[in-house]
This record gives C-alpha cells, sequence and structure tokens, in this order.
C-alpha cells in the first residue's frame, strides 16, 4: 500500500500546536491592501484557533487520511 501524502494547502495554511489546537491565520491581507482600512488589515494580521470540528479535517487532511 502506498504512503499517505499531506495534503500541501492544508499544510501552508494551519499549524498544529504542543496541546493540539489549530491555529490559522485570517484571509485576505496579502495583496490589493491600498483599498482596505487600517483596521482591517491589523485585524486580518491576527491568527485565530479554528473550531473543533473544522480543526479534526485539517489534521485528517495534515494525516494524510482524507
Amino acid at each position: 500500500m502506498p504512503k499517505m501524502k499531506t495534503h500541501k494547502g492544508a499544510k501552508g495554511r494551519v499549524k498544529i500546536t504542543a496541546t493540539g489546537k489549530v491555529i490559522a491565520k485570517k484571509p485576505g491581507k496579502r495583496h490589493l491592501n491600498y483599498h482596505k482600512s487600517g483596521s482591517s488589515i491589523r485585524t486580518k494580521g491576527r491568527s485565530f484557533t479554528l473550531a473543533e470540528g473544522d480543526a479534526r479535517r485539517m489534521i485528517e487532511l495534515l494525516r494524510g487520511e482524507g
């Protein structure tokens, strides 16, 4: 049976902490920021913890189960 491959899109978007939480960055800060307000850009700079169901799905993708 072949090896299970990590989902590379998920790998680049999330990080799993030592306690098992899944941390992600908010989308929409990479480009086209000139028309966005400073407060929205600052808000999008923060990371957040995924909800339990979403986190479980991301962990499956990272393990290669999905």
